[in-house]
This record gives C-alpha cells, sequence and structure tokens, in this order.
C-alpha cells in the first residue's frame, strides 16, 4: 500500500484556480470533453449505419438486430470499467489509465472511419469498449480525489464536470450528423477519432501542473506474489474463453440472441459478485460496509433510470428517424441532431441545479431522495410520448416537439441523480476500493443496457403504448418507493451527506 493518504493527495492539487475549484478540474474538464465529444458523436450515427442500406453508405442490418447491438455495445462499454477501475486500483493508478484508455478508443474510431467492412465494425467497438472502461470511471474517480471527503463543493464539482460531458455531447452529434450527411458515414467517425486525439492533448500537457498526486496513486497494489498469480490466472482464463467460443461457433450456440442473453444475465451477476466482494474483504471496515448496504437501492434506482435515458440512442432515435415529422418550419432536421437535446438541456440547467446545491446547503434533500426524483421525471418522459401515440395511432407522424419534450424531462431527472451518483460514489466508495467503486456506478448503466439489449427487441410502432407506459409506469412506482424508504437508506451512510 502506498504511504501516500488521502490528504497528501488533495493538498498536493492548486485549490483554486477554475471557478472556485481546483485547478485540476480545468484538466478533467476538457480531457472528459472531448471524449465525450467522439463517443456521443459515433453514438448519434452508429444505429442508423448499421440499419441504413449498403446504398445509403450503411451495412443493411434488420432494425432488430442494429437495436439489440447498440444495448449490447453500450453495456460492454460500461462493464468494462470493471477492468479500467481495477488496474488503476492495482496496477498502474487512474492517471495512466486514463492515457491507455484514450489512446485505445482513439484506433477504435480510425478504424471504424473505415468504409463498408462488418468485421471492422466489431474490431472497433472491441477497442473503443476496452478504451472507455479505461478512461472513464477514472476521469471521475479524479475529480474525487481532488477535494476532501468534508468539502462542501464537491457536488458542485460533480455538477461542472458533468457538464463538460454534455458540451462534447451536444456540439459532436450536430457537427457528426452534418458530416454523414453531406459526405458520408465514415467522415463522421473520423471526426470522433480527432476529437479523442485532442483529449490526449490536453491531458497529457497539463496533468503534471494540475493534477498534482490525483491520479498517481495506486489504492491497493499487487503484491509480486499477487502478479504473477494474477498473470496466471488471466492466462487460463483466457485460453478457457478461446475454446468457449470456438466451440460455441462451430455447434452455432453463438448467436445473437444467446449472446445478448448472457450479457444480460453478466449485467445482473457482475454487480452482485462487486458488492460481495467488496463487502466481505478485510480491507473494508464496519462503516464501509454500512455504507455499502446504503448504496445497493441507489444503484437498483440508477439501473430503472438509465434504462430509460439510454434508450435515446436506441428506440427513441428509430423514433425520430421513422415516427418523427423531419421537415419542420421550413428546416429539415436530421435525425442525429435529436441527439443533441439530452445535452443542450443539460448544459442549460446543469449551472442552476449546481447553484441550486451550493444554495441550499445542508438544507437540500437527502441522497436517495434526489435519486427517487429521478426516477419520477424518468418514468414521466415516457409517459409523455403515449400522448401523440395515443391521439395519432402508429401509422402517423409526430411534431418533433414531443421528443424535444421529453428529452427535457428526462434530462431534469438525470441532473437529480447522475451527478449526485457520482459524488454519493467517491463518498460511500471503501478506501482500498475507490477507483472499482466508481466502476461499480458505471455498471449500473451496464446493466441497464443489458437489460435494454432484450427490452428494445419488443418495440415496434404497434406496441408503442404498452412499451412506453409498462417501464414509465415501472420508474414511477420505484420512484415513489424510493422516496419514501429515503431516510431509513439514508441512516446506513454514516454521516455522508
Amino acid at each position: 500500500m502506498s504511504e501516500v493518504n488521502k490528504q497528501q493527495v488533495v493538498d498536493s492539487v492548486p485549490q483554486k484556480g477554475f471557478f472556485g475549484h481546483p485547478k485540476g478540474l480545468f484538466t478533467l474538464f476538457f480531457t472528459e470533453f472531448w471524449e465525450r465529444f467522439s463517443y456521443y458523436g459515433m453514438r448519434a450515427i452508429l444505429v442508423f449505419y448499421m440499419y441504413y442500406e449498403v446504398s445509403k453508405g450503411g451495412l443493411g442490418f434488420d432494425e432488430a438486430t442494429a437495436l439489440a447491438i447498440m444495448s449490447i455495445y453500450g453495456s460492454l462499454v460500461y462493464m468494462s470499467g470493471i477492468i479500467g477501475g481495477w488496474l488503476a486500483d492495482r496496477v498502474f493508478g487512474s492517471s495512466q489509465a486514463i492515457f491507455y484508455g484514450g489512446v485505445l478508443i482513439m484506433i477504435g474510431h480510425i478504424v471504424l472511419a473505415i468504409p463498408n467492412s462488418v468485421p471492422l465494425l466489431f474490431v472497433s467497438m472491441g477497442l473503443i469498449v476496452l478504451g472507455t472502461g479505461l478512461l472513464k470511471p477514472n476521469v471521475s474517480n479524479v475529480v474525487g480525489e481532488m477535494y476532501a471527503e468534508s468539502d462542501n463543493r464537491r457536488d458542485s464539482g460533480f455538477s461542472i464536470f458533468y457538464m463538460s460531458i454534455n458540451l462534447g455531447g451536444f456540439i459532436s452529434p450536430l457537427i457528426v450528423g452534418g458530416l454523414q450527411t453531406s459526405y458520408g458515414f465514415h467522415w463522421g467517425f473520423a471526426m470522433a477519432a480527432i476529437g479523442m486525439f485532442i483529449g490526449l492533448v490536453v491531458f497529457v500537457l497539463t496533468k503534471k501542473k494540475n493534477l498534482g498526486l490525483a491520479g498517481t496513486v495506486v489504492g491497493n497494489p499487487l503484491s509480486a506474489e499477487e502478479k504473477k498469480k494474477t498473470i496466471i490466472i488471466f492466462a487460463i482464463g483466457a485460453v478457457i474463453i478461446a475454446i468457449i467460443v470456438a466451440i460455441a461457433i462451430m455447434m452455432g450456440w453463438l448467436t445473437l440472441k444467446s449472446f445478448v442473453t448472457v450479457v444480460a444475465i453478466l449485467g445482473v451477476l457482475i454487480p452482485i459478485c462487486y458488492f460481495v466482494t467488496m463487502y466481505r474483504s478485510q480491507k473494508t471496515t464496519d462503516v464501509e460496509r454500512s455504507r455499502l448496504l446504503a448504496y445497493i437501492p441507489l444503484f437498483i434506482a440508477a439501473v430503472m433510470f438509465w434504462s430509460i435515458q439510454e434508450q435515446t440512442s436506441t428506440v427513441l432515435a428509430t423514433y425520430a428517424d421513422k415516427r418523427t415529422q423531419l421537415d419542420f418550419m421550413g428546416i429539415h432536421i436530421a435525425p442525429a441532431w435529436f441527439q443533441s437535446l439530452n445535452p443542450l438541456f443539460i448544459i442549460a440547467l446543469s449551472p442552476v441545479f449546481a447553484a441550486i446545491w451550493l444554495k441550499l446547503g445542508n438544507r437540500q434533500p437527502i441522497i436517495p431522495r434526489k435519486f427517487s426524483l429521478g426516477l419520477l421525471f424518468a418514468g414521466l418522459s415516457f409517459l409523455v410520448i403515449l400522448i401523440p401515440s395515443y391521439f395519432g395511432g402508429e401509422n402517423s407522424l409526430v411534431s418533433p416537439l414531443w421528443l424535444v419534450l421529453s428529452y427535457f424531462i428526462i434530462v431534469v431527472g438525470e441532473l437529480f441523480l447522475s451527478p449526485v451518483g457520482l459524488s454519493a460514489t467517491t463518498k460511500l466508495a471503501p478506501a482500498a476500493f475507490s477507483a472499482q467503486t466508481m466502476s461499480l456506478w458505471f455498471l449500473s448503466n451496464a446493466a441497464a443496457q443489458a437489460i435494454n439489449a432484450i427490452i428494445v427487441q419488443f418495440y415496434s410502432p404497434e406496441t408503442e403504448m404498452i412499451y412506453f407506459g409498462v417501464i414509465g409506469g415501472v420508474s414511477i412506482a420505484l420512484g415513489v418507493i424510493l422516496f419514501v424508504m429515503g431516510p431509513k437508506i439514508q441512516s446506513f451512510m454514516k454521516g455522508v451527506l
């Protein structure tokens, strides 16, 4: 274990210099901005790339297959945070994980920019999955490292950091979508690669001066003996997986349906294993165990929320493409542009929420009740879609304003839950599992999208009323339950506010 403690890390970071926050927030803000620019730009057009006909520059997949692949892809992107968190906690620290992750992501986008190749599509997905797993949880973890546990700027800092995600997410669909419309899909993917390259440059040039020791400390390093055992286990595991995959391919067992089922099961089992491992670890104190118990209902709530929110790139993307009137007020709307609505509203509302939490101070709602409000708004965002479907029927084109309203409502819910969840994770995490607990937070998104990979296949214009109504209703019901249980859950947090 490194002799550098958390307070020494905090003291090494210049504490003023970026809107009253630690100077390192500048570095992480713009690193995350460009990484999200690359990811959301790619994601805005990827589902269309898969199901558009070859004559339109696509790969010609059927729509249900494209939606399922998008959900599985999103699940694996967040599931890979397990690898990134473990490597940061036990091998080389968060800072190196961020750099290596950015390099893999950039290469993945370059591969995707090579035209009309199904094999290269999946190679690209693999690279981006691994790269995002290294980069994303560790950027958020380093943000938490810059603040003392009692620093009341923390939630505000995470809200500002969260705005960087959405600045990148707002700009990229407009640029990448425009390039795709004018020049083809692969120019859009190339622009995503350029965005990640810029993010790497910002990180490398500013980290030493701005971040101090943040991100450099290996929280729970492997001993020499553990390293040998780990290499052996990984090698044996890789061989076993290769054999299983080879047999599955030869026997015809490895189909999209079976793969979706396996990922959905893993999306549920892996978080359970994580909770059990951390709870039973001798390195986890009694106070930390209590905080982990409090984290479980928050995690479940996050899974429900992300299940709805992440359908903006699958079901609602298809809804925008095929069920929405795209010629509106003399303007032809590219379907990818709707992907900019979520980050646009977050950019507008994030400063408002950050200011509200600072103003309220200790009078703000407790963490579980912030989560419950997030679920209530998420459910309402789906119920809103029922209105045009009810009055117009399954064959009509609806006004784009209904999608705008739905996106606005889900953003309000997101700002109650997501930045608060990032902050709560850094506060509730056991010291020996700090980066891995952040990976666990992102597993809530992985679990949601793994479940979505099954759910989205039931969506069609004919099932819209049932589809949006059931999912929205379940979210609202869970929100009410969480609101009522909030004080009891808070008592298990042992002083964390």
